[in-house]
């Protein structure tokens, strides 16, 4: 426990996801200075025993650990533009992107970084709220192996580290994982919508799947936590889903490669986003797959 309360852990982003996680930390004994813009969200912080700031500059005074739970790339790059929030990190320290960024902005980051001597591992994570509450997040790494190596012990109470590759790759796979888990979450939605026209009872549909090779994550968790339910309620935006979505298919173009199926899921679900509104969330999808049927 003394080791661990040497770091000095700045966690800025402390919405659904960065809350948990940064309470995870706090529980493991690290000294965690959070920020967000959100009083409420800096309360709930300091209600389970972490420090809370009223800056990002503020928060990263000494900190030998910067980590960023951000909605985007946009707020990340402005955030480590900021010079004052630099200038307070201790030498040599370590900035852990956790967002789901752009991974040629991260690249190009963590040049600019380095030269100031502070490395950037990105970390994007998949499991959600519940995987944020339990510790069980899956956590794709991209940096220098010295520089991961050093972090794990720092991340180990979230989930577990899996090195992707040079800097970037964890956002890359990230990317290209949340655009599969859309796809397959429309075509489930799509299909179930189907079986439900035909008369048939979604329950028994998405247990019998299952039980078969069409299942999925979609299948095997949304559909029954919170589809089947009507609660929709994952915790995770339809919106961030598509900035992913847009993230790989981005990539995919930026390199010369087709992705015709990506591309069409981001074209549905971008008419999905507009029907739907800005605070629907990723299981909406089927809400809206459903209503779709219906108008045929």
């Amino acid at each position: 426990m003394p080791e661990r309360a040497t770091r000095h852990i700045a966690f800025l982003g402390l919405g659904t996801m960065g809350a948990r996680m940064s309470r995870r930390l706090v529980a493991a004994g690290f000294d965690v200075t959070g920020f967000d813009p959100s009083e409420n969200a800096r309360e709930g912080l300091a209600a389970v025993g972490g420090r809370v700031a009223t800056s990002a500059a503020a928060a990263a005074a000494g900190a030998t650990h910067l980590i960023l739970m951000l909605p985007s790339s946009a707020v990340v790059e402005s955030v480590l533009g900021d010079e004052q929030v630099l200038a307070a990190l201790a030498s040599d320290a370590i900035v852990v992107d956790m967002s789901s960024s752009e991974p040629v902005s991260t690249r190009r980051l963590a040049t600019a970084l380095a030269e100031r001597r502070i490395t950037l591992v990105d970390a994007p994570v998949s499991g959600g709220v519940r995987g944020a509450a339990d510790g069980t997040l899956t956590i794709m790494v991209g940096g220098p192996e010295d520089t991961v190596a050093q972090i794990v012990s720092v991340l180990a109470p979230l989930g577990k580290v899996r090195r992707i590759g040079a800097s970037g790759a964890g956002h890359a796979v990230k990317a290209i994982n949340n655009l599969l888990a859309a796809v397959n979450l429309l075509a489930a939605a799509e299909g179930v919508a189907a079986g439900r026209r035909f008369g048939l009872d979604p329950a028994v549909i998405v247990e019998t799947i299952n039980a078969a090779s069409g299942r999925s994550a979609a299948t095997e968790l949304k559909f029954p936590q919170a589809i089947l339910p009507e609660t929709f309620d994952s915790g995770f935006a339809l919106a961030l889903m598509l900035k992913d979505m847009r993230i790989a298919t981005d990539l995919a173009a930026s390199l010369g490669i087709p992705a015709a199926l990506g591309e069409r899921a981001v074209e549905l679900w971008t008419r999905a986003a507009a029907d739907l509104g800005p605070s629907a969330d990723q299981t909406d999808i089927a809400r809206w797959a459903d209503a779709q049927s219906a108008e045929h």
